[in-house]
């Protein structure tokens, strides 16, 4: 993967890159993910499969099944300099063919992979890159969307809501980033600081557990921002993987940077790349500005709050607090739907579990009745193996 990386630091974008591997998963993908993240070239993918056994979620210009791009008429054939023939063991590089190949008959060639043979672990290039990078010229002044899961990062026991957007927007300059941010709350609003929250320009939007609908959101954010315009993109979650797919799918098509918060770090790494990330409870924590902006926030609280409120339920909309509170506590219509739509989430997990039931009692008979079979056979048959006539 090395050899790689370099290549891409000595030809920078718009270039293309070819990959003609069956070992592209497991192997290559993870280190690739994170380099078309960050820098993104044209993918050319072949493989000696019809169709690719695993899923790939590299975003590629093309893909070809090998045999079948070998056996494609060429328009032309022309003659070429020699390519760069190297060994790798011995840091030897020629462009003469007999040459290389007197080369790899030497005792010197066969000593040196004999003193140090190739490693055959994969070495992930990327898994060393720090988390928390300085703001580029770039995305110093981009606008910066926040997608809050309360439900999984709620705010500690007395916590000031209002110190979230100071708090937050601290550490981004801390990094150099100075654009304007967007906070979108997700929870169950009928039991969240609304006032607080709303007071520092936060929206909120109701959901339930497993109902957040953040995916969909990002996409609605993604088909408002052109895909070369710099943005940022954050999300604060403890369930980032249930996401993961959508986001590094946008990170290798658009100009954007990402930045992640969670209430523990993960177990293991994850192919997105990001440019930040912190612990929850460390990022709100209070730095000197929040606390002169929080004295503002309590001079003027009586003022009107200055975000939207929104529930995914009904898609109800509102700038009024109280119409708001009015919804969520006396609405019939999203008493209902708010009824309804768990009970829909867990009758289908329940479906899905009687369905793995089944498939397992049907694979288990099926195992059971193939021995049964076979214990039978081998009754019918003599000893030496012939069967027996009836």
């Amino acid at each position: 993967m090395s050899c790689k990386v370099e290549w891409r630091g000595q030809n920078p974008p718009p270039a293309t890159m070819m990959i003609i591997s069956d070992e592209l998963q497991g192997v290559f993908d993870w280190d690739l993910l994170r380099l078309q993240q960050r820098t993104r070239y044209n993918l050319f993918l072949a493989y000696s499969f019809e169709v690719p056994t695993v899923a790939i979620i590299l975003s590629t210009s093309a893909e070809w099944c090998w045999k079948r791009l070998l056996n494609s008429k060429p328009s032309r054939l022309r003659a070429v300099q020699c390519a760069k023939l190297y060994c790798s063991s011995c840091n030897f590089d020629c462009r003469n063919v007999n040459k290389f190949k007197k080369h790899l008959s030497s005792y010197k060639h066969l000593r040196q992979e004999y003193v140090n043979p190739t490693c055959d672990e994969v070495i992930r290039v990327t898994e060393s890159w720090g988390m928390n990078y300085k703001a580029t010229p770039e995305y110093a002044t981009a606008k910066i969307q926040v997608w809050w899961d309360m439900i999984a990062c709620p705010l500690p026991q007395g916590y000031d809501a209002r110190r979230v957007r100071p708090s937050l927007e601290a550490a981004f300059k801390e990094l150099g980033y100075s654009g304007p941010v967007s906070i979108t709350a997700y929870a169950d609003h009928n039991h969240t600081p609304l006032q607080a929250l709303s007071s520092t320009g936060v929206d909120a939007v109701h959901v339930v557990p497993y109902f957040t609908g953040v995916s969909s959101d990002v996409r609605k954010w993604h088909d408002k921002n052109p895909p070369q315009a710099a943005a940022i993109m954050m999300i604060i979650s403890n369930h980032v993987h249930l996401y993961e797919d959508l986001l590094v799918d946008l990170l290798q098509e658009n100009n954007y940077n990402l930045f992640v918060a969670y209430s523990f770090r993960p177990t293991k790494m994850s192919f997105l790349l990001t440019s930040a990330e912190w612990l929850w409870d460390r990022l709100l924590s209070v730095s000197e500005k929040s606390a002169q902006f929080l004295q503002k926030c309590s001079e003027s609280e009586s003022g009107e709050p200055r975000a939207m409120f929104y529930c995914k339920f009904c898609s109800f909309a509102t700038k009024s607090i109280d119409n708001f509170r009015t919804h969520l506590s006396t609405d019939e219509a999203h008493a209902q739907e708010e009824k309804r739509i768990p009970a829909y989430h867990y009758s289908t997990i329940e479906s899905h579990r009687l369905a793995r039931v089944t498939q397992y009692r049907r694979d288990h008979c099926r195992e059971a009745n193939e021995k049964v079979s076979k214990e039978q056979t081998h009754e019918e048959s003599d000893p030496y193996g012939f069967w027996t006539s009836s």
